[in-house]
């Protein structure tokens, strides 16, 4: 698993959901759909119409991976911080029952808005 007490984990830059879509495959459940995409330098971090699924990948190769599920039914509570004129990226604050808070960064300008929007129709 993903060890997410370690802050911020990410710096995601959006990405189009079906170059990821193939791999995943397999981890959705029937009827889940992929809403967006996120890249990192080499993980990555999916958010569908059930769930988070945060892809880290592992060894000098790269061919191993842990796919973390988080689902939004677990969620909490949630922040977003949109970027500013100097501050150019975005979080995403998310609170989980048994797990506590993961942090998620995003490069420029990412419209964190609607992921919260995302979000705030599963949870509330």
């Amino acid at each position: 698993m993903i060890d997410f007490a370690n802050g911020s984990l990410f710096k995601l830059q959006r990405v189009d959901p079906a170059g990821i879509a193939a791999e995943l495959q397999p981890l959705l459940v029937p009827g889940e759909h992929l809403v967006s995409a996120f890249k990192g330098v080499r993980d990555s971090v999916v958010f569908t119409d059930k769930r988070v699924i945060a892809v880290n990948v592992q060894g000098i190769t790269g061919k191993k991976r842990d796919y973390t599920s988080l689902p939004y039914s677990k969620i909490q509570a949630f922040s977003v911080e949109t970027a500013g004129t100097l501050d150019l990226d975005a979080e995403l604050d998310l609170w989980f029952s048994g797990l506590g808070k993961v942090r998620f960064e995003f490069k420029g300008r990412a419209d964190v808005k609607t992921l919260a929007n995302l979000i705030g129709m599963y949870v509330l």
